[in-house]
């Protein structure tokens, strides 16, 4: 799987707007055919900081989504709101989707 994992620093003004703007965006990006997922956070520490992670099956995938119009759209509407260029790592990763942390498992009380 292709795994990417992006840092965007909005405007302090427009961080209640960041969510509702990327919506159509984020709806698209997970109908494609490709898409293993895609999920947004922000950070605890900056909360102008919002993380996406996302995953697409290979790289003819995350081909189309980089092609895509609603990706281009999005791109257009992210720089209107961003501080910065966002950081990114994207990686080419072993299997299909997350797997299980063994060092945590939940107790029983």
């Amino acid at each position: 799987m292709i795994f990417i994992a992006v840092k965007f620093v909005v405007r302090s003004a427009e961080r209640d707007n960041w969510l509702p703007a990327v919506d159509a965006f984020t709806l698209a990006t997970r109908q494609e055919p490709g898409n293993l997922f895609f999920e947004w956070s922000y950070s605890v520490e900056n909360p102008d900081q919002f993380v996406l992670l996302e995953a697409f099956a290979d790289e003819a995938a995350g081909a189309a989504h980089v092609n895509s119009d609603h990706f281009k759209a999005a791109m257009d509407t992210m720089s209107e709101l961003v501080t910065e260029v966002p950081e990114i790592i994207n990686v080419e990763a072993p299997g299909d989707d997350w797997s299980r942390m063994t060092e945590v498992t939940p107790r029983n009380r």
